[in-house]
């Protein structure tokens, strides 16, 4: 006699929610993924642009980004990354800057030489780190302004804080920037001193794609534009309900949508665990995808402290990409991070445009407008959640109140950056727990290092 395999369905077919339903297929379980869209890929999916298909948002692979490059070796896409040397700039006092090695650092005008030896401290000394838990319960800014002095952090920090995060830069703790450093430095040792990032040819369309089709020859129901509107156990397992009033049941279920998501998914929850998701903090991002004819200043990454400027940076994504992935153009992203409810999220593509580019021509005098072949935003309300003071002790745990209920999401990227590295890292972490301790499995013991 042979009993049917445990039944689980994944809500939400982003990378997480893929990454989980690849592990437990390969733990012999039977999944059903459910995704609302009519892709998979999430943040990381790709859209047409001017005629090329290209990644949504910026994304970028680093060279100590193990837990991504593992998988995309079990994918057969390693081979397939190709990398390269970036510069970064700063556009501070009304002009551009390079920031790439330590003699343009040194040069940097903006910063006194006491100033630039503190800034380099900081970034050295928060690279020492290795348990940041201390870390969440100062905040970033206080935290900041001690180690680089106020001018430092007034001219440098507290501008690419508010940019990243806006008004909520003040809630958030030291955790949050020690880990953008914390990554960024572990790309440099790996990579000999150098910014060396990489991407895969044909960009995440080709990922997900070969993704997907994994996930189907290992026997994964793929499911797109199915919306879930309620997860509530029933009849001694999960039922999940859809908007035309049908549903299906499984064994367990697991949920990877943002956490003012889960709340309204899951009304049984506890009134503990409504209002620990909903204490969350989220930023969105309004992200514009500028393809031109001519490219920009060369540098990757442009962080902007200069007050006034209508986006958060400047991402040129053919200062890493080869040209010929986009006809011999070159991609720009313009991302401007926001808090959910900002009425700038109702602002329509040629509203964006008309704030955006001529700003970009005042930044960049070697930009024209008139060079722009096509130009598209893309909106997501419930991007990033803020690390604030305690954060993780403030977090759900994954196992749920509800029987056979667990939630996985970016939330709970504790001691990391989001980025697709750390949200394969959580999947796999998650992977190897679910199922396994329900009563006792918690946020920080799948986070530990």
């Amino acid at each position: 006699m042979t009993s049917e395999p445990e039944h689980w369905g994944i809500v939400g077919g982003g990378v997480l929610g893929m990454t989980l339903a690849h592990r437990l297929a390969g733990r012999g379980k039977a999944v059903t993924l459910l995704e609302s869209a009519d892709r998979l890929g999430g943040l990381a999916s790709a859209w047409s642009l001017g005629g090329c298909s290209w990644d949504r948002h910026y994304h970028v692979t680093l060279l100590s980004d193990a837990h991504l490059r593992g998988l995309l070796d079990e994918l057969g896409l390693a081979d397939d990354l190709t990398w390269a040397e970036t510069r970064t700039g700063f556009y501070t006092d009304g002009r551009l800057h390079s920031m790439s090695n330590t003699l343009e650092f040194l040069r940097f005008a903006p910063l006194s030489l006491w100033d630039k030896f503190r800034l380099g401290g900081t970034i050295f000394y928060a690279s020492r780190i290795t348990d940041p838990k201390s870390l969440e319960s100062v905040s970033a800014a206080d935290w900041l302004r001690r180690l680089s002095g106020r001018r430092t952090f007034e001219k440098i920090w507290r501008p690419l804080l508010r940019a990243k995060l806006g008004e909520d830069f003040r809630h958030a703790s030291a955790a949050f920037i020690w880990a953008i450093i914390a990554r960024m430095y572990a790309a440099r040792r790996t990579g000999l001193k150098k910014e060396m990032f990489g991407y895969v040819k044909g960009g995440y369309a080709r990922v997900l794609k070969r993704f997907g089709a994994v996930l189907r020859d290992e026997g994964v129901d793929v499911r797109l534009a199915s919306p879930v509107v309620e997860v509530a156990p029933y009849d001694g397992g999960v039922r999940v309900a859809f908007p035309d009033g049908g549903g299906q049941t499984f064994d367990r279920v697991v949920l990877t949508v943002p956490s003012p998501l889960v709340s309204r998914l899951c009304p049984g929850l506890s009134a503990d665990e409504r209002a620990r998701h909903d204490a969350i903090r989220y930023q969105g991002v309004l992200c514009a995808s500028v393809l031109t004819r001519k490219p920009l200043a060369g540098y990757y990454v442009t962080n902007i402290t200069e007050d006034g400027v209508p986006y958060t940076a400047v991402i040129e994504m053919t200062a890493l990409v080869d040209r010929q992935q986009f006809g011999g153009n070159s991609l720009v992203y313009l991302p401007k991070y926001l808090p959910p409810d900002d009425p700038a999220f109702a602002w329509s593509d040629d509203e964006v445009a008309q704030r955006f580019l001529p700003a970009l021509e005042k930044m960049v005098p070697q930009f024209d407008r008139r060079d722009v072949l096509a130009f598209r935003v893309s909106r997501a309300r419930l991007v990033l959640a803020v690390a604030t003071l305690h954060y993780s002790e403030r977090l759900p745990p994954m196992a749920t109140s509800l029987p056979g209920v667990y939630v996985v999401n970016s939330a709970q990227i504790v001691n990391g950056t989001l980025n697709v590295n750390e949200t394969v890292r959580l999947a796999d972490r998650a992977a190897r727990h679910l199922g396994t301790r329900d009563s006792v499995l918690s946020t920080e013991e799948v986070a530990a290092p």
